[in-house]
């Protein structure tokens, strides 16, 4: 049990640090959400009620949107263009969606591969896109709840100013849904990019986000050119 605890602990580990933060921002969010109600004159709510809330909702949904559109772009780029030097990228004219041979599809499929790489057909056409297309799937489902508890949560703020209320439409095509959405992109567009670049001249040691520590800066992939 120990040993196959052991073959998915990085998974798990992320699990349950994804875990412990959700929650520790379900406390934090809690008390500045009854501390803006106090302030207010209105009434604190319980755990249960704000974390069903358009208001935490739309915190969480923001960040989730902008993380999955992160690994969307990443997964389609690599795909396509190229960085010497980074284990990021695929090296410099290996540009493209690869033969079937390389990629173990079809009759090239070994006797462990997946069945669908085996099967041919659409089966096969769409596992060959399978993690981009969830993971664009995710960032769409995100980004609507984000926009659609971030109209509840705009609305309420309208109201509480005497302002009209507006409708979905009015809401994504507000600034504040944009500032919202883009402060979130940037950063993880500029994160992503940093890590390309950095992993050119830095290692980590041990890590398989980086390349070995005495590979040459120009090498692209560390099996050697």
């Amino acid at each position: 049990m120990i040993a196959k605890l052991r073959e998915h602990n990085l998974s798990l580990f992320f699990a349950v640090i994804f875990l412990l933060a959700l929650f520790g921002q379900s406390i934090a969010g809690l008390a500045l959400f009854n501390e803006d109600q106090l302030s207010h004159g209105m009434d604190v709510v319980s755990y249960g009620a704000y974390i069903t809330s358009s208001d935490f909702v739309v915190d969480v949904a923001e960040n989730w949107q902008s993380e999955f559109l992160q690994f969307f772009v990443f997964i389609l780029a690599t795909v396509w263009l190229v960085q010497r030097g980074s284990p990021e990228s695929k090296k410099p004219g290996d540009e493209g969606i690869d033969s079937d041979e390389a990629q173990l599809l079809g009759r090239f499929a070994k006797q462990r591969s997946p069945k669908w790489a085996k099967a041919g057909g659409w089966r096969t056409a769409f596992y060959s896109n399978s993690l981009l297309a969830l993971m664009g799937l995710i960032f769409v489902l995100s980004w609507w709840t984000q926009s659609v508890a971030g109209t509840t949560v705009y609305n309420e703020e309208q109201a509480a100013h005497g302002q009209p209320p507006v409708d979905w439409l009015g809401y994504i095509a507000s600034a504040d849904f944009w500032s919202r959405t883009l402060q979130n992109w940037q950063s993880e567009f500029l994160a992503v990019g940093c890590m390309v670049a950095f992993s050119i001249f830095l290692r980590q040691r041990g890590s398989s986000e980086s390349k070995p520590v005495g590979t040459p800066h120009s090498e692209t992939a560390t099996e050697g050119e």
